[in-house]
């Protein structure tokens, strides 16, 4: 059996219903490069990430399978709405100063900046879409 050290994440998907307003959170408010934007059937499909790092971040039309019934369509986009589909997790150097910073561009605040019992210092927010975005802080070694 191989090792699975040469397996590394490459990409993740959020679904968000409007991705202009997403690039703004993306790119604007957390820094991050977009990679690729492509269309298809009516869809959009734009990849961003951080430059320090290689995994990217898809943002998709909720249901974005061009097989999708309406009903299905319907059913994702609901649930965007109310903000009940995965969201992402972050990390960042410093917890209090990211979320002053995404508090101030208008997000959607979750959780202010906590330490947590198991070691970590986070915080959270809702994008644009309604996603649970979550920046976590590790401790100092």
């Amino acid at each position: 059996m191989d090792r699975a050290t040469d397996v590394r994440l490459a990409q993740c998907f959020i679904a968000v219903d409007d991705h202009d307003k997403a690039l703004a959170f993306y790119c604007d408010v957390l820094g991050f490069e977009v990679r690729n934007d492509v269309g298809f059937e009516g869809m959009r499909w734009v990849t961003v990430g951080s430059p320090e790092q290689d995994v990217e971040i898809v943002l998709e039309p909720p249901a974005a399978s061009p097989d999708a019934s309406p009903a299905d369509k319907q059913a994702m986009a609901e649930l965007l709405a109310k903000g009940m589909l995965r969201g992402v997790n972050f990390t960042t150097t410093d917890c209090d100063a990211l979320f002053e910073r995404v508090r101030a561009a208008g997000a959607d605040v979750l959780q202010e900046p906590v330490d947590q019992p198991y070691g970590m210092r986070d915080c959270a927010f809702r994008d644009p879409a309604g996603n649970m975005v979550r920046f976590l802080e590790r401790p100092a070694d």
